[in-house]
């Protein structure tokens, strides 16, 4: 499992021209699913989430999370995060899981994210959507859950 998370002053996701879902304050989500992911993968995203300690303090230092600043959630599915360009002009998507499975996985990542009790907000499986964000500081991170056991430490 892949997410890119920008920490964001707005986001929204637009559908056939309609604002669907929208948030002020918190993390837009990009989120992909590989063959092999299983509930361990969402379990450990969702920790690394909404413990992250990258929103400001009072002092300007980022040394808060997600939960401290209660702020909002943006999930939207995003399954060319696990584009190969290895090799030709043409991206493979040959390691993304496929829809089924996939939508799945992003709908049991979104019941978790709503029983953490933060604002969770989403855009639709598998539309064409268009987002639009500030992005704030920028902050941009990638978190692979195929990352796990490579830090001694995981919970600091």
């Amino acid at each position: 499992m892949r997410v890119i998370l920008q920490r964001v002053k707005k986001a929204s996701v637009t559908v056939n021209k309609k604002r669907i879902s929208k948030i002020d304050n918190g993390l837009l989500l990009l989120v992909a699913f590989t063959i092999n992911d299983t509930i361990k993968d969402i379990d450990y995203i969702i920790n690394k989430i909404i413990n992250l300690r990258i929103f400001d303090d009072s002092n300007g230092v980022m040394n808060l999370s997600l939960l401290d600043v209660s702020g909002s959630i943006l999930s939207i599915s995003q399954f060319t995060l696990y584009a190969d360009t290895k090799k030709g002009r043409r991206p493979s998507y040959d390691a993304s899981l496929n829809n089924k499975d996939a939508k799945n996985l992003y709908d049991i990542f979104n019941k978790k994210l709503i029983d953490t009790n933060l604002e969770i907000k989403f855009g639709i499986f598998g539309a064409e959507m268009e987002i639009n964000l500030i992005n704030d500081g920028p902050v941009t991170i990638i978190i692979d859950s195929k990352d796990v056991g490579r830090n001694k430490d995981d919970t600091k």
